[in-house]
């Protein structure tokens, strides 16, 4: 019988099976398998830190999405977002489902052209737009959604000169009840710049007005912010359609849907707060169907959602690296994931729990990442049990910014591998080595 590892004694309540009080369990179920694939093997196979993707859950996610949209409104279009999750992969799933391509970079723009997106399906957002993207985005017909008025002037500017007219929207930013308020992108609606705005565009004669587009934040709980948001959009539809007798063919709502993570500070977790995608859709198409815009003339809807349509298919996968008490008598548990992988830490309390329990008995942890960095940390108090070095744990729901704003600090960034629908294991992004820097940088003469 293997010796057991000392620890100095802890006066500890223990509190497995009882509520907290909040009324919350704090049994702690684990995450053994993912779509069925045991979570030790997959990091036997492909190293740790590990993410992983279910293809099954994001194709799931998505049709439920759409069926709320679809079955309330008319006419519905998905652009996924691209800065939500860029890897080609996950792309490409979205677009076999039917969605669009929304961007807000030169980068993102190229990528989603690299992977077979019409230039005509990619709408074009973002404050950043350079003269030589606009020119890009108006030669391959693509949607382009003004932000600013140096950014409409310039539009004017180039369209005098351009052939094809170009088809834009603009960003509208509104009180919604919201706090903070979205104000640095595009034009406000209570002080009149959006309908100047939308004025300029219709007596310039050079730029095709086809869309109206907000989005009023991110993480969004509250469904009727959206029904105002909605509404204000569908007034502003109405207005043109009565002084220019002109139809817009779009609106355009974002994102912004919660998902089930739960946020840093909130009084229950995601899985209870999180509106459902029907509550999304009840408030939005309810407003656009009770407005005032004629029926013959009901605009798509179109939808970015990202964050709601990808968090729930991803995992990270790490392993226990040391433990340790701290000065007032917690535990800290250190694993090989830390915030440069799971930027969004910084703002959820995620869920992190074990690949495999041995014992439903908890003390008051938290759990550091590997970096040299006091701020690495991933949870900064949880009940968690005892896990030896070299025992996997599991972070649920990461599939949404984490593989796009992560950081190659200190440490390599890992394999990424995708479980398609019939269980198949793919790699979809390979683990970074000294090569993959080594490539880019170059070496003065006098340095060598």
């Amino acid at each position: 019988m293997a010796k057991l590892a000392y620890e100095r004694p802890i006066i500890n309540r223990i509190s497995a099976g009882i509520p907290d009080k909040f009324g919350m369990q704090s049994r702690i179920r684990p995450i053994p398998q993912i779509e069925g694939l045991s979570v030790e093997e997959l990091m036997k196979k492909h190293g740790s830190p590990l993410f992983v993707l279910s293809e099954k859950t994001i194709r799931d996610t998505f049709r439920s999405a759409l069926k709320a949209f679809e079955t309330r409104y008319p006419s519905v279009q998905f652009a996924w977002s691209y800065k939500t999750n860029y890897l080609d992969s996950v792309c490409r799933i979205f677009h076999q489902e039917g969605s669009w391509a929304e961007v807000v970079s030169r980068f993102e723009y190229e990528k989603a052209l690299a992977n077979g997106v019409p230039g005509n399906q990619i709408i074009f957002n973002g404050p950043h737009k350079t003269r030589d993207d606009l020119e890009v985005a108006i030669e391959n017909d693509s949607l382009i959604h003004i932000d600013h008025f140096d950014e409409l002037y310039t539009l004017l500017e180039i369209a005098g000169k351009s052939v094809t007219k170009p088809k834009v929207a603009i960003r509208v930013n509104m009180d919604t009840g919201i706090f903070p308020r979205w104000e640095r992108f595009g034009f406000n609606y209570e002080n009149g710049e959006a309908w100047d705005a939308l004025n300029r565009i219709m007596l310039s004669g050079k730029l095709d007005l086809v869309g109206l587009h907000t989005h009023i934040g991110t993480y969004i709980l509250a469904p009727s912010a959206y029904g105002m948001a909605a509404n204000k959009l569908a007034q502003l539809a109405i207005n043109l359609a009565r002084k220019y007798n002109h139809h817009i063919q779009y609106i355009d709502m974002g994102g912004g849907f919660a998902s089930k993570n739960t946020l840093k500070g909130a009084y229950l977790p995601g899985t209870d707060t999180c509106p459902t995608f029907d509550e999304y859709a009840d408030a939005i198409t309810s407003a656009l169907i009770n407005s005032e815009i004629e029926p013959d003339h009901m605009p798509t809807l179109f939808l970015e959602s990202g964050r709601a349509l990808i968090d729930d298919a991803g995992y990270l996968l790490g392993t226990v690296v040391a433990n340790k008490r701290l000065p007032d008598g917690r535990r800290a548990t250190i694993v090989d994931a830390g915030v440069n992988l799971l930027f969004t830490s910084f703002w959820y309390d995620h869920q992190v729990v074990p690949a495999v329990i041995s014992s439903q008995h908890t003390e008051n942890t938290t759990i550091y990442g590997p970096l040299c960095m006091n701020i690495d940390i991933l949870r900064d108090a949880v009940m968690f049990p005892l896990l030896r070095p070299g025992e996997r744990i599991v972070v649920p729901r990461v599939g949404a910014y984490n593989m796009t704003q992560w950081m190659q600090f200190i440490t390599y960034r890992p394999n990424i591998v995708l479980i398609d629908t019939e269980q198949r294991i793919h790699v979809i992004r390979e683990q970074e080595n000294q090569n993959t820097f080594q490539t880019s940088e170059r070496i003065p003469q006098y340095l060598k």
